[in-house]
């Protein structure tokens, strides 16, 4: 019953781990898928708006290209305009009395929009037509008026001895006109940098040296060449560079990539993935490190009472075997009492020191696994098992506690007798390497399968009917937790037998 039991528990241990494992993974997928769908919307959602700004930045581009032609077109005109104002004015000043000037003076007449103004050699105006605000009511011709009319050299005209000089100026309407394009040209270049999507924009100029604009980037970074150059190659990759006509007929390039926002969305389900998985891992460790722990205490408070329990009437039986010494006739069982008395005292110290830390002082573990088990082979002397004891011809000094060791030499020792029923072999060798000391103990047993390798070790696990499962654990516990060594099953053959090792650190 306590065997189906013991197995019961860790078999129903075990399936339930599987099903919450199960249940852990389905709600882990489940989150994931629907994060994830989440967030593959909103990145198309962002995409979507991204490319619809991209085209609009291109048609923008295109309309700015077809503005500065036609801008370039009436400049033309107007330029020929003005030219034939110029001549019209020359010619009119310069007639003969005789010539026909009409034709003059309706080119000159028909002006309402280029700026004209006639000064003497003095600077003083006698004529001025078509003047800005700023410049109206003036009679000098000052500076101010100068760097104005200074696009086109002015005309020297000689009237009847008399030097005049006639001053003119792009028309009121071509300059209005160039100053609502370059309002439009400020106000796209503001529309792209400043883009509702977040995206990074850098835009060059014709020589792709200068840095006309950018927007949606850090102002400090932008100052350095490297980070500028940086952005710009992972732009050019990204997307081809917008080219548009700026001012003067001089070409310009956006440059532009995916807002970091974006950037974010797309990479945000494998955050959360290693996020979790984070989670996961140090909530498991600090679950086990919890568990581990209560363990601990519950082992060292039931180890001490043990220890208490066993001393209190183990105190009173050394009296009376005093007592029974001191009698004229001698008792004939005191010496087997005392040898039995002596081994429970070994007992009692094995539970005081399980149930503390133990001081651990260099021994000879050669010696230490030789009496330990010659001690084993006259208490289990028969004629159905056979020891084989293989250890090295030297000492072999390690930090060691002795009574402990022995227990767990002990506990193997029983579990193989166990494993083998009615005969078989046990073969305890010691090996060692650099770092190492291999104690390893095998029967020719029944053997395990391999998903109880570690199971074994587990606090209530046995395969006997009467066992409480406490051996191995109690050995894993005094080999990992008091010698920082190792314990596991090295191998096992259904049918053939199985070997543990305990490995000690030098």
């Amino acid at each position: 019953m306590m065997k189906r039991l013991n197995v019961d528990l860790y078999a129903r241990k075990k399936r339930w781990k599987i099903v919450l494992s199960v249940v852990a993974l389905l709600i882990v997928c489940f989150s994931m898928y629907y994060t994830n769908n989440l967030v593959k919307r909103f990145a198309a959602q962002e995409e979507k708006q991204m490319k619809m700004w991209a085209e609009a930045i291109q048609s923008h581009a295109e309309l700015m290209n077809y503005t500065e032609t036609f801008f370039n077109e009436v400049a033309n005109q107007e330029s020929k305009r003005v030219e034939l104002l110029a001549y019209a004015y020359h010619s009119f000043l310069a007639a003969s009395p005789q010539e026909d000037t009409r034709i003059y003076l309706n080119i000159i007449q028909s002006n309402i929009s280029i700026p004209v103004i006639i000064t003497d050699t003095d600077d003083n105006i006698s004529i001025a037509i078509n003047m800005p605000k700023h410049l109206q009511n003036k009679s000098i011709f000052d500076d101010e008026m100068k760097r104005e009319f200074s696009i086109y050299p002015p005309i020297k005209i000689d009237i009847y001895g008399k030097e005049l000089f006639l001053y003119y100026n792009e028309s009121l309407i071509y300059t209005e006109l160039r100053s609502v394009l370059e309002g439009l040209f400020s106000l796209f270049i503001n529309d792209v940098t400043d883009n509702a999507v977040g995206a990074p924009v850098i835009i060059l100029d014709y020589s792709k040296h200068e840095i006309i604009s950018y927007g949606n980037l850090d102002s400090l970074s932008m100052k350095n060449s490297d980070y500028v150059t940086r952005q710009l190659n992972i732009m050019s990759e990204e997307n081809t560079p917008i080219e548009m006509n700026y001012l003067d007929g001089e070409k310009a390039y956006i440059y532009y990539r995916e807002s970091d926002l974006l950037r974010i969305v797309r990479y945000f389900p494998i955050v959360q993935i290693f996020v979790i998985v984070f989670f996961v891992i140090v909530a498991y460790l600090l679950f086990s490190y919890a568990r581990r722990s209560e363990q601990n205490q519950v082992w060292a408070g039931m180890a001490k009472e043990t220890a208490h329990q066993i001393g209190t009437p183990l105190t009173s039986l050394m009296g009376w075997i005093e007592l029974l010494k001191l009698q004229e006739t001698p008792f004939i069982g005191t010496s087997e009492m005392e040898k039995d008395i002596d081994r429970m005292k070994t007992i009692t110290e094995r539970f005081s020191k399980i149930g503390s830390i133990p001081t651990l002082e260099n021994h000879d573990v050669v010696a230490a696994v030789n009496d330990t088990m010659n001690y084993l082979k006259r208490r289990f002397a028969n004629n159905k098992f056979e020891f084989e004891i293989q250890l090295p011809p030297r000492e072999v000094i390690l930090p060691l506690d002795t009574a402990l060791f022995s227990w767990v030499l002990e506990n193997l020792t029983k579990n193989a007798l166990d494993a083998m029923t009615d005969h078989g072999k046990l073969t305890v060798e010691m090996t060692e390497d650099a770092e190492n000391v291999f104690i390893d103990v095998t029967d020719t047993g029944k053997g395990m399968q391999r998903s109880l390798f570690k199971e074994v070790f587990e606090p209530g696990y046995t395969s006997k009917k009467r066992g409480w499962g406490l051996g191995l654990s109690l050995a894993r516990r005094i080999i990992e937790d008091y010698h920082k060594g190792k314990i596991f099953v090295k191998s096992s053959t259904i049918g053939q037998g199985t070997t543990f090792r305990v490995a000690l650190k030098k």
